[in-house]
């Protein structure tokens, strides 16, 4: 009589799991609050790390990005806050994930524009689709000042703050284009010079004008290419699944290197501001965005989940680069056409400003009241419209919030010391504005799409 054999080992049953994470919970929770109270810091760290690592099993049999990047985000914090030596060694590991990720974004963007264009006939809409991409971008830019200087003027967050007497950080030598400059920097001269900058939207454009030939050619001449193409297209859309298996690693090691180089104690004087910008966001997404889902009648829990793994890496890592192809990989899975996803997320890269305009206008009113300087309703509209022409003139720049920010307050008499105060956790709120970017950046495309009547929500629910 045959008997079928057991296996050796088998995962643990998921009710199991879910009480190991319940009493991960209250470890950590348990942790955190020892932290507080008169608890020797050895045992208060052992309940956390107690936790996390009853909570690891749990994470990886569900098989969620998102979880993983979580528990590697606590995992990171948790590390920086108890050994910050051993944390700031672990900056090179986000290092070669965005190296990676650099590696694959240009063929990325190229494959899917042209191959979308030249396979599907789509060159009829580009015009149609670049220009309602630019009009979302700039409506959501203008909401976003206008409420983060509603927010900084509610909370008067830099009022009483001291200046210190005088600060060494230097600032980036450079100042916004004029909009001459700003429409010419769009077309790449080189493209392997554009590639090699990491310029994506001028990959972007020659991908438009690459399909748009590829396009005209007849069907015997243009056949061949396309194949190639969409097979490299498809090659690195797979790259891309294996590359996002490093992102937990490199979310964690990106937020213990944070925590570990900056000190908690360093957020203090600051923390009314970052306290104001988060709330401002939060309103910013229920009060602005969501309203725009159901108008669009976009379905809010699928685009929830699409969005969450993008904007999960680009707050941990501070960088919408690193979040660029997953998003794109999601937006698609989503139901918006490969083509416009490539077009329409990489171009938002230079109009889109949906975090960082509540940042740069909260910035500029904050320093303004740390220095003293009352500004009238007037000089507040002023401001506000120096920040939206020199939003323009620095996409690609390091430190570019930072940039916008000493350009206006030069013009408005603002000392620079006021503008550097918040340079000391310019990180943490490159967090937010980052996240909030990479949302922007996923909802125009949905938005366009939809417009378009290209937008197909009918396929499988996304992975949560």
């Amino acid at each position: 009589m045959t008997q079928t054999a057991e296996p050796l080992s088998s995962p643990p049953p998921r009710t199991v799991l879910d009480a190991l994470a319940v009493v991960a919970a209250v470890l950590f929770v348990s942790g955190v609050v020892a932290g507080f109270l008169h608890t020797p810091a050895a045992l208060s760290a052992a309940l956390r790390w107690t936790a996390l690592g009853l909570f690891t099993p749990s994470a990886f049999r569900r098989r969620s990005l998102l979880l993983w990047t979580f528990l590697a985000m606590v995992a990171g914090a948790e590390l920086g806050a108890d050994a910050p030596g051993l944390a700031t060694q672990t900056h090179f590991l986000g290092d070669i994930f965005l190296r990676l990720i650099r590696m694959i974004v240009a063929p990325l963007i190229f494959g899917g524009i042209v191959t979308g264009i030249a396979g599907h006939s789509e060159l009829k809409s580009v015009g149609r689709v670049a220009i309602k991409s630019i009009i979302f971008f700039e409506i959501a830019t203008t909401i976003g000042l206008i409420l983060g200087a509603l927010a900084i003027d509610l909370t008067q967050a830099g009022a009483g703050v001291t200046l210190p007497t005088s600060i060494e950080t230097a600032a980036p030598a450079t100042h916004p284009q004029g909009w001459q400059q700003i429409l010419v920097n769009v077309f790449p001269e080189n493209i392997a010079k554009s590639v090699a900058e990491n310029q994506i939207l001028q990959v972007a454009i020659f991908a438009l004008l690459f399909g748009a030939a590829l396009a005209t050619l007849p069907e015997q001449k243009r056949a061949p290419l396309l194949s190639v193409l969409q097979s490299l297209t498809d090659t690195v859309f797979r790259l891309t699944r294996i590359v996002m298996v490093m992102a937990p690693v490199a979310a964690g090691a990106a937020l213990a290197y944070t925590v570990g180089s900056m000190g908690l104690a360093t957020l203090l004087p600051l923390a009314k501001l970052l306290a104001t910008y988060y709330a401002a966001l939060a309103v910013f997404l229920f009060l602005v965005l969501v309203p725009i889902l159901f108008i669009g009648r976009i379905p809010l829990g699928r685009f929830a989940a699409a969005v969450a793994e993008p904007a999960a890496l680009g707050f941990a890592t501070t960088s919408s680069e690193a979040a660029l192809p997953l998003a794109m990989e999601r937006m698609e899975e989503f139901g918006v056409p490969r083509w416009m996803v490539s077009f329409v997320i990489p171009t938002g890269y230079s109009f889109n400003m949906t975090g960082g305009s509540i940042y740069v206008s909260m910035g500029a009113l904050f320093a303004a009241q740390a220095a003293g300087i009352h500004l009238s309703f007037e000089q507040q509209l002023v401001v506000l419209a120096t920040l939206m022409v020199a939003s323009k003139g620095i996409a690609g720049v390091p430190r570019a919030g930072l940039v916008i920010l000493l350009a206006t307050a030069a013009t408005m008499g603002i000392p620079t010391a006021a503008v550097m105060m918040i340079f000391g956790v310019d990180v943490l709120l490159d967090m937010g504005r980052t996240a909030m970017n990479v949302i922007g950046n996923c909802m125009a495309a949905a938005v366009v799409a939809r417009w378009e009547g290209a937008l197909d929500t009918t396929g499988a629910p996304l992975e949560e």
